[in-house]
């Protein structure tokens, strides 16, 4: 199953990823009209900045996925076989419990909709929107097996 993996050291903070995400989250799914929609989509994925370095956080779809095992309603469950944690926006009572215990911080609010902002790896696309906005390949989507090699690979420049 795929992941995303993010090299932070590739990343520019441009953002790209952010505007691609929402933008393919929107009503209209076009840049101009998606900034007026009443029912603004957010960006699933948020990158931050510390100091002089830049990073994209996003839903790591984990193994053990804490925010599952949080959620009182019952609106999130893993997917074994896809290897992601889905969100059922109609269970969703916006409880914040999921986000209270992310251990990556990459679940925020959207208090207009009251429900929680998370990656779901863009179900409805071939590939996630962040991967295909990244202009430096900071974000890419591979195998999990290639995650440990790319991470593998890292540990040996330095």
């Amino acid at each position: 199953m795929k992941k995303i993996y993010y090299d932070v050291e590739k990343c520019l903070g441009c953002k790209s990823c952010e505007v691609y995400c929402a933008v393919g989250k929107s009503e209209s799914k076009q840049l101009f009209r998606a900034v007026f929609e009443e029912a603004r989509a957010y960006p699933c994925v948020d990158v931050k900045q510390v100091g002089k370095n830049s990073f994209p956080i996003a839903c790591r779809h984990c193994q053990d996925h804490p925010c599952v095992d949080a959620c009182i309603a019952g609106a999130l469950c893993f997917d074994a076989k896809a290897g992601i944690v889905q969100h059922n926006k109609d269970k969703c009572v916006g409880c914040w419990l999921c986000i209270m215990v992310c251990p990556y911080g990459a679940i925020r609010q959207n208090s207009k909709l009251k429900i929680p902002v998370r990656c779901d790896l863009c179900q409805d696309e071939q590939a996630p929107r962040c991967v295909e906005a990244c202009p430096t390949g900071a974000i890419i989507f591979v195998e999990e097996e290639e995650v440990s090699k790319l991470k593998e690979k890292k540990k040996g420049k330095k």
